[in-house]
């Protein structure tokens, strides 16, 4: 299958290659296509002539969005739209990537397909105005919700926590609940969900769930960092978006498409990290 992913210079659209290694992958950055440039879509598509298009490009600054709106929809809504007219037109299937911000998270158990997106935020309301937009004017489209998501590479919760790793102690938000997600382990899921035709909204995530106080706790013992960690509430951090207290996310697709636990992610980042050390310092 030839796939043209969009994003592709970001956490998922560089996982996703070396997972799929039986395609052939056109990959175009940012740089290299605004998705929200509907002459510039139609050409991508004309050019790569791609036998599904995955769209990792977003919007992802979740408090950047609260003073730029017009940016956050136009990345996050106007964008899939064109994507999912242009797919439509040519017969192609689209897979789109949301996140669990279209959810409120008031609640305390975990999320599947079926639950009611009831967003908080600009960034919530904006990825929730772009699922619409995909449902309306693709019918043959994956949705695919995630949360949580880091990868070696790039800006994410794993790099900030190791770059203030060598203060005296850290203080990590306890009261909000999600899903970490590896993005190697969702890139080798949405292989698994390409070689279907099962289209609609797919919950996937690192299975489980637990605060960004024990995701820290857990990065840190895997690189086998003893930094004392103190836990505090939301309020202790303002920040200009409101973000969902609990936001785990689980499914209700008969069969599934799981990903492993979250703390086996973990797992899979501090090997990766040990590896990059080691490659860095050959002669340690």
């Amino acid at each position: 299958m030839r796939i043209l992913v969009t994003g592709a210079g970001g956490q998922l659209g560089q996982a996703l290659p070396p997972a799929l290694p039986q395609h052939t992958i056109v990959g175009l950055t940012h740089a290299d296509l605004d998705i929200a440039e509907g002459d510039a879509v139609r050409a991508a598509l004309a050019a790569a002539a791609p036998d599904l298009v995955i769209n990792t490009a977003a919007w992802t600054d979740v408090d950047g969005a609260e003073s730029d709106p017009e940016g956050a929809f136009r990345a996050n809504a106007t964008g899939p739209e064109i994507l999912a007219r242009a797919t439509a037109q040519r017969g192609i299937p689209l897979l789109h990537v949301s996140t669990d911000y279209v959810f409120g998270g008031e609640g305390s158990r975990p999320l599947d397909e079926e639950a009611v997106p009831a967003p908080r935020s600009v960034y919530g309301r904006s990825k929730l105005a772009g699922e619409e937009a995909v449902r309306a004017h693709q019918p043959r489209h994956f949705l695919v919700r995630t949360a949580w998501l880091y990868a070696l590479q790039g800006r994410n919760f794993p790099s900030t926590l190791l770059a203030l790793a060598s203060r005296p102690e850290l203080r990590v938000v306890d009261d909000q609940h999600g899903s970490p997600t590896w993005a190697p382990h969702l890139a080798e899921a949405i292989g698994r969900l390409i070689a279907t035709e099962r289209f609609g909204t797919w919950h996937l995530a690192g299975q489980g769930g637990t605060t960004w106080h024990g995701f820290a706790r857990a990065l840190l013992d895997g690189a086998g960092i003893r930094t004392p960690l103190v836990p505090v509430p939301t309020s202790a951090f303002p920040r200009p978006a409101p973000r969902p207290s609990y936001a785990v996310l689980t499914t209700r697709r008969d069969p599934p498409i799981l990903l492993p636990p979250w703390e086996e992610g973990v797992a899979a980042w501090a090997a990766a990290q040990r590896a990059r050390s080691s490659a860095s310092n050959p002669s340690r």
